[in-house]
């Protein structure tokens, strides 16, 4: 297997550095074939405060992923979240250039300039996506592909995302400072749902909801676009949180209380069920009910959950995602999460594991791993694809990558 056949997902996490590495093998499908996962500390809510730390996991993740995968890695996607990430729709129109108002590329591209154009953002953002969800030809929508056809009027519905220029400076420092370099960044949302996402589930309509350590990030998909990005600042590190205040336990045994013990609701504990949390200092543990634990989590969840309604109210889309929501992240790791969000959404809902993939299932097989098996996925979709180069802000990245580049090698 050549090296150009490897493509590694990066997932840089508050809680966890992921570090996925995937195979294409002869028929175009993708082995999983090495892992690497270790704790994070140089992340906050999506945003880098530590630049040696957020480096050093990286180095560390990657390194793992290489000797599992036997193969050296040098370039990755790598996803991308947090409070700095904006979206907005825009539309674009052209007339058709050619004689014959046969619609080539060109046309494709200026249409998609002109989407662009009419959604610039502020002089300190850069553009990390522009998806084109739909072409519209003469009037008539629901066109994927105009190249072709015939028409005299071009316009195209777009979604847009966008990043503070110096916090995605700073992530791609990191990367570059562990001697990789960054083949394209992706939304968390975007890559999640090549993972998580069924093509029906795209096509019907469904939200993804991303619960990681410090931030949920959201996406809403209608007609197989991603028409809805949010982010949303409260992830599982704050139900950790509560449950060390809660209880007056360090964070470090609250953690692991969540992981071990934790559930939506009271509910999934059985009458009787009894935990060991040990105190802050030297005291002797104590014995409480289950039940405890789980009131401390079900309010949090709440939140998120009250929270979620209102960024689906707000994507205008509420009435079309009949296909419910999935969740991905750690904390959709807790007991009966599903049920509770569907109850508390009023939508159907299921935990998102990683699909459409082989080889080392079993290492990937938990929505903790949805984003990076997801970046992998994205790659071999993308890679090499002209168009989608062009519309995700591509050429302004390479150039803030060079401008990286020359910082990191002129230190």
């Amino acid at each position: 297997m050549s090296r150009k056949d490897h493509i590694v997902g990066l997932d840089i996490g508050t809680t966890k550095v992921c570090a996925v590495v995937g195979e294409v093998d002869e028929e175009g499908d993708v082995q999983i074939a090495g892992v690497g996962l270790v704790p994070s500390s140089g992340i906050r809510k999506g945003i880098v405060v530590d630049l040696d730390a957020t480096t050093r996991a990286i180095e560390e993740a990657v390194d793992r992923a290489e000797r599992m995968a036997g193969t050296k890695v040098d370039t990755l996607y790598v996803g991308v979240s947090g409070e700095h990430i904006a979206s907005t729709n825009s539309r674009g129109v052209v007339a058709i250039s050619r004689g014959d108002h046969e619609i080539g590329s060109s046309d494709v591209e200026r249409v998609i300039d002109a989407a662009r154009m009419a959604a610039l953002p502020a002089s300190d953002r850069e553009i990390v996506h522009l998806l084109p969800r739909g072409f519209v030809v003469d009037g008539h929508d629901g066109v994927r592909n105009p190249v072709g056809m015939y028409g005299a009027r071009l316009e195209v519905e777009a979604h847009i995302v966008t990043g503070t220029s110096t916090v995605l400076a700073n992530l791609l420092k990191c990367v570059q400072r562990a001697a990789l370099e960054v083949e394209e960044v992706v939304l968390e949302p975007l890559a999640s749902a090549e993972a998580a996402l069924t093509l029906p589930e795209r096509e019907l309509g469904v939200v993804i909801a991303d619960i990681g350590g410090g931030t949920t990030s959201i996406g809403v998909f209608a007609s197989g676009g991603l028409t809805h990005t949010a982010i949303l600042p409260i992830g599982g590190h704050h139900v950790t949180s509560d449950i060390a205040v809660g209880l007056r336990t360090p964070v470090a045994e609250a953690e692991k209380l969540k992981l071990r013990f934790g559930a939506a609701t009271t509910a999934e504990a059985s009458e009787g069920e009894l935990i060991e949390v040990h105190n802050v200092g030297d005291r002797e543990p104590r014995i409480l009910p289950r039940r405890v634990l789980c009131e401390i989590i079900e309010p949090r969840l709440q939140e998120i959950c009250n929270l979620l309604r209102l960024q689906i109210r707000r994507s205008g889309y509420a009435h079309l995602v009949p296909a419910g929501i999935v969740l991905t992240g750690g904390t959709a790791l807790l007991r009966g999460i599903a049920k509770f969000a569907s109850e508390k959404l009023e939508l159907p809902a299921r935990v998102g594991m990683p699909e459409q993939v082989g080889g080392l299932t079993d290492a990937v097989n938990s929505p903790i791993y949805a984003t990076a098996v997801g970046l992998v996925l994205y790659g071999v979709r993308h890679r090499g694809a002209h168009v989608v180069r062009q519309t995700n802000g591509a050429g302004i990245w390479g150039r803030m990558r060079g401008w990286v580049r020359e910082m990191v090698t002129g230190a």
